[in-house]
């Protein structure tokens, strides 16, 4: 990660954080979307903790913000959540498991208003129930948003821009990252910020 961003051209401006999980969580609480690079490369049609850019479900507009800063897709399309297993069945009425986000849930009343960022219109969600022992740091990411926001639950959306692959490399993340509007990029304990130049 460090030598990826000594050779980028960019110069990005990082450092190195103790406590990914709980400084994350305050940037996303803010309503930043942030470029979340941990472990290993994913595999398949989902973006499952690995690769993702992430967002507060709480934080009014942020689907909105990653749609028309990064994204560049229609509103319609909806974002899917990751949650904590402990919420999964409190928000989606439902024990089956569903680690890959390939299953839609009604979600509950209650939950509807508490993480609207991440609800269809329709009321439903695509929802990734996750296990602490199958992605650890994402998991606790998660613990600190429910405890700054009382949801267990984020937003999460692929680590790419409309029409290019999925990111692989940090220098692929330091790539997309300047290419588009995001102010924040985690890679493992590395967090580079961008400065503003206004």
């Amino acid at each position: 990660m460090i030598a990826a961003c000594a050779r980028h051209p960019s110069k990005p401006q990082w450092r190195k954080i103790d406590n990914v999980a709980q400084d994350i969580a305050k940037v996303l609480v803010d309503g930043n979307p942030v470029a979340w690079f941990q472990g290993r490369m994913e595999f398949g049609p989902r973006a499952l903790g690995g690769r993702s850019i992430l967002g507060c479900p709480s934080a009014a507009g942020v689907a909105d913000r990653i749609n028309e800063q990064i994204k560049f897709r229609e509103r319609w399309r909806p974002f899917c959540p990751s949650m904590l297993d402990t919420v999964g069945p409190q928000m989606l009425g439902s024990d089956h498991p569903a680690p890959f986000m390939t299953f839609t849930f009604e979600v509950a009343e209650e939950w509807k208003s508490r993480v609207p960022e991440v609800v269809h219109e329709d009321g439903t969600s695509r929802a990734q129930v996750l296990k602490r022992e199958f992605n650890p740091r994402y998991y606790d990411l998660m613990l600190e948003l429910e405890k700054l926001t009382g949801n267990g639950v984020v937003l999460n959306t692929s680590l790419n821009r409309r029409g290019e692959a999925m990111i692989c490399s940090p220098t692929d993340a330091l790539n997309m990252f300047f290419g588009s509007d995001l102010e924040y990029l985690i890679m493992e304990d590395v967090l580079v910020v961008k400065t503003r130049s206004r």
